[in-house]
């Protein structure tokens, strides 16, 4: 499934006071070190995810891969483009970059994802209706605005 005909979910942003050098560097080590634990390789075994390893080229780079995402584009600076899927569903979290100022930027990260079939539904309720994505991802984009700051 092509990323831009899977359903919009939201979209969340924060501003860095870091330029995007800074900030594609942190968002690659935090998403590496986020979303490869051991706890994550586990879930991803269990939901059957595609990919349930960390393998590929570091820094992040097309091909690149950790439990549960592979890096499906990758402009240094600009836009990283992550998808994966599991027995639940196919997704992808798109995170844009742009400065908005000296030593200042914006950090987005869009979601989108298909959850098929009645255990597809029952897994977004339990994902996105309990507000547990909205949660992952204030933390997420916060953890990276703070390492790329630091």
């Amino acid at each position: 499934m092509q990323i831009a005909s899977l359903p919009y979910l939201d979209e969340h942003t924060t501003l860095v006071a870091a330029g995007v050098d800074d900030v594609w560097r942190g968002l690659g080590e935090t998403l590496d070190r986020s979303f490869s634990r051991p706890s994550m390789a586990g879930y991803a075994r269990l939901v059957r995810s595609a990919d349930r390893s960390a393998s590929g080229p570091r820094p992040l780079a097309e091909g690149s891969t950790f439990p549960g995402f592979r890096v499906a584009a990758a402009i240094p600076g600009r836009e990283l483009v992550l998808r994966g899927s599991h027995r639940f569903s196919s997704y992808a979290l798109i995170f844009r970059l742009e400065p908005v100022g000296p030593g200042r930027s914006r950090l987005s990260a869009e979601s989108r994802a298909v959850f098929p079939g009645p255990a597809g539904a029952f897994y977004r309720r339990l994902v996105i209706g309990t507000g547990g994505h909205v949660a992952g991802m204030r933390r997420l984009l916060s953890a990276v605005r703070h390492r790329s700051e630091g």
